[in-house]
């Protein structure tokens, strides 16, 4: 390919190089508004789960198995399904991205519970970066060819803070999946570097 065809793409001495895509503005504003969007179709597929699973049991069985079981499993990877289809990004690129989309995700989410639903504002904050954080664990597994892996453990950490919501006496359970999900954010970008996925490097 010529060089003056794609300046992000170009031939040098018969190999291909890649130069590095980061996201600008644009880009992150509109992963941003993907995490707000997507979790209005989530939150109404859970409250018809719950509504089904009323009518054929008990009400606390019916919230263990629709904000316990599927919540985790649904949320996770509906946050992270944009970032499959992203190619030529660096592992922090992706890691980034992975953050605005679940950052999207909790302020919606926190919009709805407290505005909505009358939750305390306290209550409810800490969600926003649990989401964020949550699914930037995910985007680190994408980066690192390890999807499932992280994926699962964002999926933990989802299961302990819902499960421990569930129960007046659940605090402890709920510090730790938020302050877990901190740390390994805080950590795994720490850890990502400006490579190709995978750890190829980009021609500068």
């Amino acid at each position: 390919m010529p060089e003056d065809q794609d300046d992000k793409i170009r031939i040098h001495q018969d190999r291909l190089i890649v130069k590095p895509h980061r996201p600008d503005l644009e880009e992150k504003l509109f992963f941003l508004l993907s995490g707000i969007i997507v979790s209005i179709p989530i939150t109404l597929l859970f409250g018809t789960f719950t509504n089904n699973f009323l009518g054929i049991l008990p009400l606390v069985f019916a919230n263990i198995i629709s904000v316990v079981v599927f919540t985790p499993f649904i949320e996770e990877f509906a946050k992270a399904y944009p970032l499959f289809y992203r190619h030529g990004e660096t592992e922090r690129s992706i890691f980034i991205l992975g953050f605005l989309v679940g950052l999207g995700f909790g302020i919606t989410e926190f919009i709805l519970y407290v505005f909505v639903l009358h939750v305390p504002v306290f209550i409810r904050l800490p969600g926003i970066f649990f989401h964020a954080a949550s699914t930037s664990i995910v985007a680190y597994g994408i980066a690192k060819k390890q999807p499932v892996k992280f994926y699962l453990v964002a999926v933990g950490l989802h299961f302990l803070n819902n499960f421990s919501a569930l129960f007046d006496s659940g605090d402890i359970g709920i510090l730790v999946a938020n302050l877990g999900a901190f740390y390994l954010c805080w950590r795994f970008y720490s850890k990502t570097t400006e490579n190709f996925i995978g750890g190829s490097y980009f021609a500068k």
